[in-house]
């Protein structure tokens, strides 16, 4: 992705200022909500090394394939708990937009971060109806 386009995650910054250096390993995620923003964006991309890497250890699948018919549109953030710099946990509650087979379509969770060696990294999530 150019690093002058908008971010997927509709943050309003470039790609290259915001989830473009946290994907490349160049900086980690300040907080649960930016760790959940660059993963979004990673499903946006097509990045599943980023996904596997951002996931915590003793959840992480040994693989991840991405739907290649999925289109990831926007991403709401409903709402935050902890997950700021001095925090050890985190949840994020969000909702992903996305189109497939000619539909659109959403997944509203709410995901559980943590922090593994000083980095955010994605616990679990539970699927909202």
């Amino acid at each position: 992705m150019d690093d002058a386009q908008p971010c997927p995650c509709k943050r309003g910054e470039p790609f290259g200022e915001c989830c473009g250096p946290v994907l490349a390993g160049e900086r980690s995620a300040a907080t649960a909500e930016a760790l959940m923003r660059s993963r979004y964006t990673a499903f946006a991309v097509g990045d599943t090394e980023y996904l596997l890497r951002s996931w915590h250890p003793s959840t992480r699948p040994k693989t991840f394939d991405l739907d290649s018919d999925q289109r990831w549109l926007f991403l709401e953030i409903v709402r935050t708990e902890r997950g700021g710099p001095f925090d050890d946990t985190g949840t994020v509650e969000f909702i992903a937009h996305y189109k497939a087979e000619g539909r659109r379509g959403s997944l509203h969770e709410v995901s559980t971060f943590a922090r593994v060696d000083g980095a955010w990294v994605y616990l679990d999530g539970i699927i909202e109806p």
